[in-house]
């Protein structure tokens, strides 16, 4: 399987390595048997210079030509925003069994979170989990009884077979100048059935060796391919991004959404990654904004000793935000950080030509104007420095919204 979808990546005209590791399961980093990670490397950003080169296309275009291959479950995934949250971009969250139903339990409350996300493509997509009950295994039923009268305990039985399938660290030597690790394991050929397993030897009280198949159980089975614990409890990774044109934040709302309407009593969720990070820093952000509001609506009454003209300034913050809004929603953009950082800069600039209106009006009506001639007279005074500031932003910006490539 990982030969041919290697052979499709490298087909794939845009792309100019790949490195391909079997038994690595990428979304994780852990070891599965039936699991592989492909790490892809594009080429140079100035030699795909059409929309059909861009990662998020060369994505797309390599999902498309490996769906044809039927034995395996072939999933693209960017690298996360920010190094080290997370194994992939977009949102991550956990799915809890906290009622001790099962991994089958588990793994089926997953896949019916994957479905429902499916009925909302316009919020999220790419919503899909590795989680899976379907791996085989051996299982080993401890005859406590046998082990009772041949001396063995279970504690030495468990430690047996994970020194010998797994691995135990033992120490560290020294030798021509190098540090070597000295490690216990069975060797392949004596893990690779069912019957190697039962030939390992444990040590009895008696200090006798005794097989394993003397006191065990071995049986076929099958269960997930390692055993994922959050918050103490079993729990499946759910990953996926936001819809194009919706922001990081609404597909988190509407994650949680399914999750209320989907999953059944006894299991719940958790974030994780930068989605966690976000949640945790979006809780005050309301508060922030109406602190600050507040703050500069005292301090501006404090410099006119008036009430009745910090509204005049305060009250153009809404319109600003409003006209910002429309137009990010007319161009089907999402409100991320940079559209945040923009209103910021905006209700910033509107502010500030809110107070040199209302400071130019204030100065007139002292000179005996009445306020509507002071306001018309200020409005006038003030309109060719605000057009020149407004534009001078404005033309600034044009580079950005015209920028492409790396961090555009």
């Amino acid at each position: 399987v990982m030969t041919r979808a290697s052979e499709i990546i490298k087909s794939t005209e845009g792309v100019e390595g790949m490195v391909a590791f079997a038994g690595l399961d990428g979304t994780s980093f852990s070891f599965g048997s039936n699991a592989a990670t492909i790490f892809v490397r594009l080429n140079a950003f100035d030699d795909r210079k059409t929309a059909e080169q861009s990662a998020a296309a060369l994505a797309g275009a390599i999902t498309g030509a490996t769906m044809g291959i039927e034995d395996a479950q072939i999933f693209v995934i960017a690298p996360p925003a920010v190094q080290g949250l997370g194994n992939g971009n977009g949102f991550q969250m956990m799915v809890q069994d906290n009622s001790g139903a099962g991994y089958r339990a588990l793994e089926g409350s997953t896949f019916a979170m994957m479905g429902a996300a499916a009925q909302a493509p316009d919020q999220v997509q790419q919503v899909f989990s590795t989680y899976n009950t379907g791996s085989p295994r051996i299982a080993a039923d401890i005859d406590r009884d046998k082990a009772l009268m041949m001396g063995v305990q279970p504690s030495a039985v468990f430690e047996t077979l994970g020194v010998y399938l797994g691995s135990s660290y033992v120490n560290d030597f020294n030798f021509l100048g190098r540090t070597f690790r000295v490690t216990a394991q069975a060797e392949p050929t004596s893990r690779d059935d069912m019957a190697d397993i039962a030939n390992l030897k444990t040590r009895s009280a008696t200090g006798a060796m005794v097989p394993i198949g003397s006191v065990a159980n071995l049986r076929e089975d099958s269960g997930p391919s390692r055993i994922v614990r959050y918050n103490l409890f079993p729990a499946a990774e759910l990953q996926g991004q936001a819809a194009a044109g919706v922001s990081s934040g609404q597909a988190i709302s509407e994650m949680e959404k399914l999750a209320e309407a989907t999953l059944p009593p006894g299991f719940t969720y958790e974030w994780t990654g930068l989605a966690l990070q976000e949640k945790q820093a979006s809780g005050g952000a309301t508060m922030i904004f109406v602190m600050a509001v507040v703050f500069v609506f005292l301090v501006l009454a404090a410099q006119y000793e008036a009430f009745t003209l910090p509204m005049a300034v305060v009250l153009i913050v809404p319109m600003c935000i409003l006209a910002a809004m429309l137009g990010v929603n007319l161009r089907g953009l999402d409100n991320n950080i940079l559209v945040q950082i923009g209103l910021v800069v905006l209700i910033a600039l509107a502010a500030k030509n809110a107070i040199l209106i209302v400071e130019f009006a204030k100065q007139a009506e002292d000179e005996g104007m009445n306020r509507w001639d002071a306001a018309v007279r200020a409005a006038q005074t003030r309109l060719r420095p605000i057009l020149m500031t407004s534009f001078a932003f404005i033309f600034g910006v044009v580079p950005l919204m015209l920028a492409t490539g790396p961090g555009a």
